[in-house]
């Protein structure tokens, strides 16, 4: 069982396939902050000795209080790397969380604390993260461009890139803002219409970034359990895979893809994921299994219960509900019958500064600005029966 490598774009260094995403790790007691260390570890180090040498964290995941306060994830990540020699053989990604950033001395103050928490001298890959028009712009006001030319000359980041969360006409100009190294964006084989999408994955890769990958499964929703009616489409096709294959073996097939993140939750996965990167290959999959994944997409997006297209024209919001979102999530519920990751990807929006949906007062500006009509706050309380 051999992992396959990838080019990182200009860099020269070469990535595994399968990146190992350290922000759904086990934790202990319905507490994210508890990493379960003994497991978390066992299934980190059995990743790295089957080949993955690329480790991603970030400053807020698990447990971060968004105040300023760092999660548990990079102490975990740099305890385990520093034992065994595995530090040498890793890169590490880590990223700047723009919402702490109040000056051009806090990004310095972020970063040396990160470098601390990895218990490292240098950072391989360093992320600005989170970017669309909104972070982009506030961090060039705060002196970004000085920061990064700053720790690429002093060494404590060897390669710089950006994570991306935005509407898809707001990437290339983060694209262009800088001569980054790679970027990271979510790119799944139903998500290629949202955020950067697949048009901004080719505008990344002929600007010569290397492509990371985030949410391939899209936070294991592509994954089992899948509804009825979209993994009979699946067992009716001759190729047997799992929907865990085709959705990884998709973002594979693309050879400007160096390599994408699993948030890995178990050791199983870690097992599984490790199995199928070895057969991850560009240009494997053919036409007919194209048509095959197609056919699934419309499947799923069929399931859709909000005709929400989040133009975002409700926004924003006096009371301070993220209402696109929040709708999204109501019909990721019903595309994905994944209520328990819904319920999380809402706690994690909310407890960013979000408000519950419950906090809406009907005051009806929402409806006088939807193009589509819909009765937003009757749709709001779909989000409060299913996730408050």
């Amino acid at each position: 069982m051999n992992m396959p490598y990838r080019p990182f774009g200009r860099t020269g260094e070469k990535v595994s396939i399968l990146g190992f995403g350290a922000m759904r790790l086990p934790f202990l007691e319905g507490r994210r902050e508890l990493i379960d260390v003994p497991l978390a570890t066992k299934m980190l180090y059995y990743a790295l000795d089957h080949g993955v040498n690329y480790v991603d964290t970030a400053f807020p995941y698990h447990g971060a209080s968004f105040d300023g306060t760092p999660g548990k994830s990079e102490g975990f990540v740099g305890d385990a790397l520093a034992n065994g020699g595995y530090r040498d053989k890793v890169l590490i990604a880590t990223k700047l969380p723009h919402w702490a950033v109040h000056s051009r001395e806090d990004m310095d103050r972020l970063i040396n604390g990160q470098l601390e928490r990895l218990r490292t001298d240098h950072i391989d890959c360093y992320l600005m993260h989170g970017m669309g028009k909104e972070p982009w712009e506030k961090l060039l006001g705060f002196g970004v461009l000085d920061f990064i030319e700053k720790i690429k000359a002093d060494g404590r980041a060897r390669f710089v890139g950006f994570s991306y969360h935005d509407e898809p006409q707001n990437f290339a100009p983060v694209v262009d803002g800088y001569d980054w190294d790679f970027c990271q964006i979510q790119y799944n084989f139903l998500d290629i219409e949202e955020q950067a999408g697949a048009a901004g994955l080719a505008y990344a890769a002929g600007k010569g970034l290397a492509i990371v990958i985030m949410e391939p499964l899209k936070g294991g929703r592509l994954a089992t359990p899948v509804p009825a009616p979209i993994q009979q489409i699946w067992d009716g096709y001759p190729v047997k895979r799992s929907a865990q294959e085709w959705a990884l073996d998709f973002v594979w097939d693309d050879p400007r893809v160096s390599l994408l993140l699993s948030g890995m939750s178990t050791f199983e996965q870690v097992v599984d994921n490790v199995q199928i990167a070895a057969g991850g290959a560009a240009g494997a999959l053919t036409a007919e299994d194209h048509a095959l994944i197609a056919k699934v997409r419309e499947a799923y997006k069929a399931r859709i219960v909000v005709d929400c297209t989040g133009c975002r024209y409700c926004m924003p919001c006096p009371q301070g509900i993220d209402i696109p979102r929040a709708l999204a999530m109501v019909n990721d519920a019903a595309l994905y019958e994944n209520l328990v990751e819904e319920k999380r990807g809402y706690g994690m929006m909310t407890s960013m500064g979000g408000a519950l949906a419950s906090a809406c007062t009907e005051c009806g500006q929402c409806e006088e600005a939807c193009p589509q009509l819909l009765k937003v706050p009757e749709e709001l309380k779909s989000a409060v029966r299913l996730f408050e």
